[in-house]
């Protein structure tokens, strides 16, 4: 952690927004809405999958720890089952992170490098899911909360993944609750309404961060 925060922090002409909330609360929605308006993206959930693909050494470690049982046929890591039981288990839970972490900040330092080499001076958004449980904000120069209510969020889950309702209140005791991440955002988007509000909102962030970007550049 401590190595991408010094990568971000170098990058004086750029800013850095971590984009968060809880499951199914609407985070791609915010994060395509920002990209259009001419955010760079880098989204951690791709980033995890890609260093879990079949041959790489990430895949390697999962199998010599949880072993086959989670590999589909055809090799590919089976993330549906596999996530249902860490997120059972705390320990295991422990563990897929231990593993996968290494692999998923070295390939975002890569991605935060590809696109300050392009644009230094990019607005860069950054979708991390369990932000807040880090407690990575330091990292970031604003964060982001996508906000629906507790209920709403179960509702989605188990629309989204097709799975029960305990089912997906075990899912969200993973994580803080979505009340409590608010009171760590600079800027919160209630994402529970229709496409065209959540739009309005990004777009009025948008525009502060563009003003406090211009701001920082003033500075000496």
């Amino acid at each position: 952690m401590k190595r991408i925060a010094g990568v971000i922090k170098s990058k004086k002409k750029g800013l850095f927004l971590g984009v968060t909330g809880g499951i199914a609360t609407g985070k791609t929605v915010v994060a395509n809405v920002l990209q259009e308006l001419g955010a760079g993206l880098i989204d951690l959930d791709l980033i995890a999958r890609k260093v879990v693909e079949r041959g790489t050494p990430g895949l390697g470690e999962l199998i010599e720890y949880f072993g086959n049982q989670f590999l589909h046929e055809d090799g590919t890591l089976d993330r549906k089952m596999l996530s249902k039981i860490v997120f059972q288990d705390a320990d295991k839970r422990k563990r897929l992170e231990e593993v996968t972490h290494p692999f998923i900040f070295e390939e975002l330092l890569k991605e935060v490098n590809n696109i300050t080499e392009k644009d230094e001076e990019a607005i860069i958004q950054v979708v991390v899911p369990l932000l807040i449980e880090k407690k990575a904000q330091s990292l970031f120069d604003r964060v982001i909360v996508v906000y629906i209510p507790q209920e709403l969020q179960i509702e989605r889950l188990t629309r989204r993944d097709g799975i029960s309702r305990q089912e997906a209140a075990n899912m969200l005791k993973a994580q803080l609750p979505i009340d409590d991440k608010l009171e760590h955002a600079d800027f919160v988007v209630n994402n529970e309404g229709s496409l065209q509000d959540t739009r309005r909102q990004v777009e009025e962030i948008w525009q502060a961060l563009r003003k406090l970007q211009a701001e920082r550049q003033k500075s000496p």
